[in-house]
């Protein structure tokens, strides 16, 4: 299985929003994980289209939302009020891969 291309990530303020891509995805099941420099990489969510349900970790609180394009193979990861402790490179990988791939870039500015 390749590594499937994230994008959309960038700078913004604190209290912004950005939506990021995850292309190429065509299994069920996704998870995302973000790292911050000099730290491990950490959970973000699991996206399991079947059951029509997200996991998330207790930091979203509410914040983050995922949505998926079925006819693109596109799973969509939405952020809003984003703080300055998310900044951190962003990874999405299918269920049963070992890779992770090259990740996007989100900082946020205080």
């Amino acid at each position: 299985q390749a590594p499937l291309v994230e994008s959309g990530g960038g700078l913004v303020q604190a209290g912004g929003s950005l939506r990021l891509s995850c292309a190429d995805s065509s299994t069920d099941v996704m998870d995302w994980a973000r790292q911050a420099p000099g730290k491990g990489r950490e959970f973000v969510a699991r996206f399991n289209a079947t059951e029509g349900m997200t996991y998330w970790a207790e930091f979203v609180k509410g914040r983050f939302t995922i949505s998926r394009d079925s006819a693109k193979n596109i799973v969509y990861l939405d952020m809003n009020n984003l703080k300055p402790e998310d900044t951190a490179v962003y990874y999405c990988k299918p269920l049963g891969s070992t890779d992770w791939g090259q990740g996007a870039q989100v900082t946020v500015s205080s």
